[in-house]
């Protein structure tokens, strides 16, 4: 196979295992729809709808979300006791009658970055709400683990819907791997109807001066220029089927920079720019258009940034409770699963107890 990847087709060909925690009405089982127990607060929400580029509304609360690597096979019999949290016993986020997931029933969602924290959370819940998914990033065995956990995931959602999933080493930087990735993928996976662009990273809390240049490469080809490629690439397919829908993960750091952030926070203005840019281009088109700005979220992207140090990743949070990968999930469902007329152009999300990369609240409640 080509681009060192590995295919899986899983929730069709495991055994269907009730759960204790299945959704139910009464004593009858229910088609499953979406719930988000979590909820943030949001601090500004855009809701545009199609060809209107400026109609703008303010949520207080929604309901939420350098090596190469060689080919890993993947299939059903390796599920086994490797996966995150509690393993195949974890319980994936519950579905009530909140608001229903028909309209992402057999969508084909592609996320980056997916081998853990919010690509990860991401493509779980797209696989519960009854969608195929792919899921790319450079950790082929994490990679594995996470598309174990949205086969399960989508037995537990049952809707009846979706259930293929695809796990693809790919490494953002590599043009030939990008350029390469639809003619790769299997037939049931080349109409993606949802792009969502999450791979990213920050390295090191170096200040200007002393940043190396082999990291401002990483960031930039990583966070920007590997973006863009991989949009550039989805927009024409979306153009040609007259659908589809581009989500791109900003920050609150594309907002305001911040001390021994600059190129990380650079990286961001420029996803919020590309991203403002993409909308008005396809504002004459039903292609939608979507950046989810996170503040402080907890995931293992704090340790990157601080080269595996646990204990400085963790006084970052300290004092509050931060988002997770699932908080921000949450939002990238429900974002794609509006109405086809409407568009959530861009939405910012806090921990209650931050207002800004410098505002945030410590002493606990």
């Amino acid at each position: 196979m080509t681009l060192g990847h590995s295919l899986v087709r899983l929730s069709k060909s495991l055994p269907a295992t009730p759960s204790p925690h299945d959704c139910r009405i009464g004593s009858a089982q229910a088609p499953c729809c979406m719930s988000f127990a979590a909820l943030p607060r949001i601090f500004a929400s855009r809701i545009v709808p199609q060809a209107v580029a400026a109609a703008s509304v303010r949520r207080l609360a929604v309901l939420p979300s350098s090596t190469r690597l060689a080919p890993r096979a993947f299939t059903s019999s390796s599920i086994v006791k490797t996966l995150s949290n509690s393993g195949p016993d974890r319980i994936f986020p519950s579905m009530t009658t909140v608001f229903p997931t028909q309209r992402l029933h057999n969508k084909t969602v592609l996320v980056t970055g997916a081998s853990g924290g919010i690509g990860k959370e991401t493509a779980i819940l797209f696989a519960r709400a009854g969608c195929n998914v792919i899921l790319t990033a450079r950790r082929a065995e994490e990679l594995s683990a996470a598309a174990t956990e949205c086969s399960l995931a989508n037995q537990q959602g049952q809707t009846g819907a979706g259930g293929n999933f695809a796990a693809i080493t790919l490494d953002m930087r590599d043009r030939t791997q990008l350029d390469g990735l639809i003619s790769s993928l299997p037939d049931w996976a080349k109409d993606v109807d949802i792009l969502v662009n999450n791979a990213g990273l920050v390295l090191g809390t170096d200040k200007v001066g002393d940043i190396s240049p082999e990291e401002i490469d990483v960031m930039i080809d990583t966070n920007v220029k590997g973006l863009i490629h991989l949009t550039q690439i989805f927009v024409k397919e979306f153009k040609k089927r007259n659908a589809g829908h581009v989500i791109n993960l900003g920050s609150i750091a594309g907002r305001e920079g911040y001390p021994g952030g600059s190129i990380y926070c650079a990286t961001k203005f420029a996803v919020n720019a590309f991203t403002s840019a993409l909308l008005k281009e396809l504002v004459d088109t039903p292609i939608r258009v979507t950046e989810i700005q996170p503040g402080m979220v907890e995931t293992s992207f704090s340790v990157t940034r601080f080269r595996g140090d646990k204990d400085a990743a963790g006084k970052v949070y300290q004092g509050l409770q931060p988002l997770t990968g699932q908080d921000i999930a949450e939002e990238i469902v429900w974002a794609a699963n509006r109405p086809a007329h409407v568009n959530i152009a861009e939405t910012l999300v806090f921990p209650v107890n931050q207002a800004s990369p410098y505002h945030a609240y410590r002493g606990g409640h």
